[in-house]
């Protein structure tokens, strides 16, 4: 790896947030090709994150830290990406089901898809099945992704997915969900594409969902 992009690596991996907005300047300044900054210093360090928890060698906390320093370094890059026009894997509208006020895993998953190379259209918290339907018709979402931690809220996720049936928009879209109490079996039980249980698994379901 490029000298410059390992330094980005690292800082990412260690979730140091001023190292590496400086590792993407550095390898701007230097003439390093936005995608290849992309690829090769931001989404190889994210998937390293993810193999690093499904070792066990890193625990939630490490993976919101490292994605934080990921989404600051993006910012930074995100205005070259377009500018060169850098292919994005795909577009993700993701929310917390209406009536769930829990934001962390969601948002972890949020960070972690971007980190991946995805367009990333985050809801927020207590999203009505409206505003999914919104998010595929107005923005041209190819997965929506949305998560409910309590028992409670779980029927909002079929209520959600009746939705965007009736609106003749099922086929356009790839649905996954996820969240503490969700298991595959319910995932499977109401018509989503996917289930996860973890924020980087999150990622390797929406890759495989988009040919990736």
């Amino acid at each position: 790896m490029n000298e410059k992009l390992s330094i980005l690596y690292d800082a990412i991996l260690d979730g140091d947030v001023d190292s590496a907005r400086e590792g993407v300047q550095t390898a701007l300044d230097t003439g390093i090709e936005p995608g290849k900054i992309l690829a090769e210093g931001m989404i190889a360090a994210m998937k390293e994150v993810g193999r690093r928890f499904e070792e066990g060698d890193y625990y939630v906390p490490e993976m919101l830290i490292a994605a934080r320093a990921m989404q600051a370094a993006m910012s930074l890059l995100k205005p070259h990406l377009l500018s060169n026009d850098v292919k994005s894997a795909g577009k993700v509208a993701i929310g917390t089901v209406k009536g769930d006020l829990h934001d962390i895993g969601k948002n972890l998953v949020a960070l972690m898809l971007e980190g991946a190379g995805f367009e990333v259209n985050d809801l927020g918290v207590d999203v009505p099945p409206e505003s999914f339907l919104e998010a595929i018709t107005t923005d041209g979402a190819d997965i929506v992704a949305f998560s409910a931690l309590l028992t409670t809220t779980m029927p909002n996720m079929k209520t959600t997915i009746d939705a965007i049936q009736q609106a003749g928009l099922r086929d356009k879209v790839k649905i996954i969900i996820g969240g503490a109490p969700v298991t595959q079996e319910y995932a499977d039980q109401i018509g989503a594409d996917g289930y996860s249980a973890d924020a980087s698994r999150a990622v390797s379901l929406a890759k495989s969902l988009m040919g990736l």
